[in-house]
């Protein structure tokens, strides 16, 4: 079990959280959310010993397997697939011990080497490794190419892949889906959930958070908070508990009101001096309630564009490539005002391809275009984010666009994007990969654009943002074509979505669910089946072993079990105690039995856990040492 108690943590003399209480039980999936800079990487950070707790500590089992994804990738000659093995350790070191015993005289050890290897899959992980990649987006071939020939997103997946190929015991993932296509996206929501160990995911994808999770530990205002259940059921269980703290502090705030108009009535006679000093001291011991915040920090909209032609753009026979063979051929296709398209399709079949084309940006191979005369386009890709004079403020950008507008004007309008203040005149070289995404949006969104062509424009977007700017396109009245991995934004912006697959881009008659269904069906026709192994008499001894061994272990796994079923049942009954403490009214004096009741019941339940967990740290004690005979 992972165990925080107390913990605090600081960045510099900046305070990230403090007085952190939780604990997270094996095999759970947890959700780490929060506003960019509130904390979630410097979590990982404590787990891999790059940090250290200022207060408290952070405890887990020792020689606990964790495995993360690097943030860098050297310039390695060798082939993909042994860089993705190197992410199984044991592996590796049993055969390198191998590979030294090859030739010498200790059968023994030889033997017991190759029966460890056998035990943890070693024959197989080649495969294993494979299919990794192969889920990941890497085409058949891509295993033998050396890593260095691989763009810097492809490395990405390459780190992912190696995480991934680690039997850990603890996983960590920050932000996994960023580099990956719609496809790689549910293939990794799919692997995930069938991860044995324990997960501890940092995204801004709320479909995957949702499918994948099953609790969410939330950083806001320097506390960490738990919560049961996936992102959406923290969205509805968090807006619960703001609407009761914000019913808490307005009761306060008359409650203080009161007081002070006491003060100041009574202060100066002398028979009311002493209640009035007496009501003064009581405000200042009085713990004050922080007023419920639940604003978005972004608030904008698409303006209406001057003209909206119909049509605004028109693809005839159009065939789009680079070389003489084009990717997409014979596309018919043409995009009036209120038409929204989501593009499908695997990493590349030309989904990015065929935006470029729409946007002008790459010529024709054959085929005509053809676009409105009062046609606005508004394109978006990663490039743009490159294009950016990094140099110069948010205001400098928006004044080029237009140097008529007045300075207040610009302020106001980048203010809806979160850039206010300092911010709005600060050079955006120092700012996150987020705010400067957000800037190329604001700008393309400032030019009136009546056709929208968006190629992953959620990629480093946090949760809020990504929300405001699914809301606005919602009431974008041009035509959008959008590629993205991010479902929640698909299924809530695209009203029909185009297949791009072998050399056709055409309508997919069907939802996102009716594609991933599509997905699975390829992955299973894909898939070899699995070949018998050869049955032999040293086989069935061993089965015969294993079974043995099965039948000693099972008291210590059902004892374990026993005790992790109980702390889940120990958890929900003081989360749901603790529900009920939150309630404002529970303070007032007729429900004062209820309280007393209710704290009495949760002084209990926390002597029950504290029982419980030192059950279920001995059951895993003697599971570990029946192991280990």
């Amino acid at each position: 079990m992972i165990g925080f108690k107390s913990l605090a943590l600081r960045r510099g003399n900046r305070l990230l959280f403090e007085n952190v209480n939780l604990s997270i039980h094996p095999g759970q999936k947890v959700g780490i959310t929060g506003a960019n800079g509130a904390g979630k990487s410097s979590l990982f950070g404590l787990f891999l010993g790059t940090l250290h707790p200022d207060a408290g500590e952070l405890s887990f089992p020792p020689g606990m397997v964790i495995a993360h994804v690097a943030q860098e990738t050297p310039a390695d000659s060798r082939p993909a697939i042994e860089y993705v093995l190197d992410g199984d350790r044991e592996y590796r070191a049993i055969q390198t011990e191998l590979e030294r015993e090859e030739g010498g005289d200790d059968g023994m050890r030889q033997a017991h080497l190759h029966a460890r290897f056998d035990a943890i899959g070693g024959y197989d992980a080649r495969a294993r490794a494979g299919r990794l990649m192969n889920g990941l987006g890497f085409e058949a071939g891509d295993e033998a190419r050396a890593v260095s020939e691989f763009s810097g997103g492809w490395r990405m997946r390459l780190n992912l892949a190696q995480a991934l190929m680690c039997r850990s015991e603890l996983l960590l993932l920050d932000e996994p889906t960023n580099h990956l296509d719609l496809d790689a996206v549910i293939w990794l929501q799919d692997w995930l959930a069938s991860y044995p160990g324990t997960l501890l995911l940092i995204s801004h994808d709320r479909d995957f958070l949702d499918e994948i999770t099953g609790q969410i530990v939330h950083i806001e205002n320097q506390t960490v908070t738990l919560y049961t259940g996936n992102y959406t059921a923290f969205e509805t269980r968090r807006a619960e508990m703001l609407v009761q703290r914000q019913a808490a502090y307005e009761k306060q705030q008359r409650e203080i009101a009161h007081i002070r108009s006491y003060v100041d009535r009574f202060r100066a006679q002398a028979t009311k001096a002493r209640q009035a000093q007496s009501r003064l001291k009581a405000l200042g011991r009085m713990e004050l309630i922080a007023q419920a915040h639940v604003d978005s920090p972004f608030d904008f909209e698409f303006l209406p564009s001057p003209k909206m032609p119909r049509p605004l753009l028109r693809f005839d026979e159009a065939a789009v490539g680079y070389g003489e063979k084009p990717i997409l051929e014979n596309v018919e296709l043409t995009l009036s005002p209120g038409d929204r398209i989501g593009l499908l399709g695997a990493n590349g079949a030309g989904k990015s391809t065929l935006i470029k084309a729409l946007a002008g940006v790459l010529p024709l191979r054959r085929g005509l275009r053809v676009g409105a005369q009062d046609l606005r386009l508004g394109y978006f890709a990663q490039h743009q984010i490159e294009q950016l004079n990094m140099d110069e403020s948010p205001l400098w950008h928006l004044q080029r666009l237009d140097p008529k507008a007045t300075e207040k004007e610009l302020r106001g309008f980048l203010g809806g994007f979160d850039f206010q203040g300092d911010t709005a005149l600060a050079p955006i070289a120092p700012f996150s990969g987020g705010e400067k995404a957000r800037l190329a949006l604001a700008l393309l969104i400032y030019q009136r654009p009546n056709l929208l062509l968006l190629d992953e424009p959620t990629n480093h977007l946090d949760l809020e943002m990504r929300y405001a700017l699914s809301r606005a396109l919602q009431d974008f009245e041009g035509a959008l074509v959008v590629v993205s991995h991010d479902r929640y934004l698909l299924r809530t912006v695209a009203d029909d979505f185009w297949l791009v697959a072998a050399g056709r881009a055409e309508r997919f008659d069907g939802d996102l669910e009716d594609y991933r269904r599509l997905l699975s069906e390829h992955r299973n026709a894909a898939s070899p089946s699995e070949t018998a192994k050869t049955v032999g008499s040293s086989r069935k001894d061993q089965r015969r072993q294993d079974a043995g061994r099965r039948q000693q272990l099972r008291p210590f796994q059902q004892a374990l079990s026993k005790a992790e079923a109980e702390l889940e049942r120990l958890n929900r009954e003081r989360a749901h105690i603790e529900a009920q403490l939150a309630e404002p009214t529970l303070y007032e004096a007729a429900n004062k039995e209820r309280l007393q009741r209710l704290l009495r019941e949760k002084a209990d339940i926390d002597r029950q856990l504290e029982a419980t967990e030192m059950a279920w740290l001995e059951a895993g004690e003697a599971l570990e040492s029946a192991l280990a005979e």
